[in-house]
């Protein structure tokens, strides 16, 4: 990581930034002899002869801004059009919005797809492609959810759930290679590859639009440092810490029982935000709730005021 300092004033009182001004004779020499040499600037010549206006970066070898811009055409290799097998009980906004026929096909909206392949090669052509006008007839992408390799090492596949039923697909040889849970090539390959692909979703996000990106331990500073450069550290709305396992019996260390969701919005002003609710636990509601003669629960509470030396009576 590297940073220029806060911004200030260059000698004569001209602006920070020595960019704005020309190099001396010194420093010209001394790039000339760099770059005759095959050698690479030090970091320093970054700043005086780019206009950078960063605080702090992440930096690594081979870091580029250019992201892929190919646009590849989508096939549809099958359609499922068979009913589920559970229909959950929808509100009268959510029968609107998901409506089904009696083959399981959604009448309204984008319908939903499945898409295989290569993430990034999926984002740019959604991005630069003709879906990319469908997209934004509908309102945009609002929500982004995405869970990177945190290299564990491991190689693996997993069953997937769609409505109320279970899929296992058996891995090919390709799809061995790409589920691992690995990059390989240390964290430089890590950061680009996720940094490139940060940019094509950002860019596909709708203004109001935000993004969860499922991370642990082992990157959870570079994706940090990598979302606030993309999407502006004003635009971090929360880091979301959840215990994932019990703690292990590791002896000499502390176990690693927590994973992170780091929580982005495309703007720093405003975001889409649906207050989750859980259901309540059996006992709370039995210390909490009585149920008349139909069934119905309801609570019973006090009418004055429980601070006046009183305890709340729920009951």
């Amino acid at each position: 990581m590297a940073g220029n300092g806060k911004p200030g004033k260059a000698k004569g009182g001209s602006p920070a930034g020595r960019g704005a001004l020309k190099l001396t004779d010194n420093e010209k020499r001394d790039i000339i002899k760099l770059l005759e040499a095959d050698r690479p600037l030090p970091d320093k010549y970054r700043f005086l002869l780019f206009d950078e206006k960063r605080e702090v970066e992440l930096v690594w070898n081979g870091k580029s801004n250019e992201v892929c811009n190919l646009v590849l055409p989508f096939q549809t290799i099958e359609q499922v059009d068979e009913p589920r097998a559970e229909k959950p009980e929808q509100t009268a906004l959510q029968a609107d919005l998901f409506a089904m026929d009696n083959r399981g096909r959604q009448l309204k909206g984008w319908t939903n797809k499945l898409i295989w392949g290569d993430n990034k090669l999926i984002l740019s052509s959604l991005k630069n492609g003709p879906l990319r006008e469908e997209i934004e007839q509908q309102g945009g992408l609002k929500l982004i959810y995405i869970d990177p390799p945190f290299d564990v090492g491991a190689d693996f596949s997993m069953d997937i759930e769609i409505g109320g039923d279970t899929f296992t697909k058996k891995p090919n040889i390709l799809e061995e290679i790409a589920y691992r849970d690995t990059w390989g090539q240390g964290a430089d390959s890590f950061i680009a590859m996720i940094y490139e692909r940060l940019i094509l979703v950002r860019d596909l996000l709708s203004e109001d639009g935000s993004i969860y990106v499922h991370c642990d331990w082992r990157v959870n500073s570079y994706l940090r440092l990598a979302l606030d450069e993309v999407f502006g550290r004003l635009s971090q709305r929360n880091e979301i810490v959840w215990r994932r396992t019990y703690a292990h019996n590791d002896p000499g260390r502390y176990g690693n029982t927590l994973d992170t969701l780091l929580f982005y919005s495309k703007s720093s002003e405003r975001h889409i935000w649906n207050q989750p609710y859980a259901p309540y636990e059996e006992s709370y509601i039995k210390s909490h709730f009585r149920k008349d003669e139909t069934g119905r629960y309801y609570q019973m509470v006090t009418l004055d005021a429980p601070a006046h030396g009183r305890p709340p009576n729920y009951l």
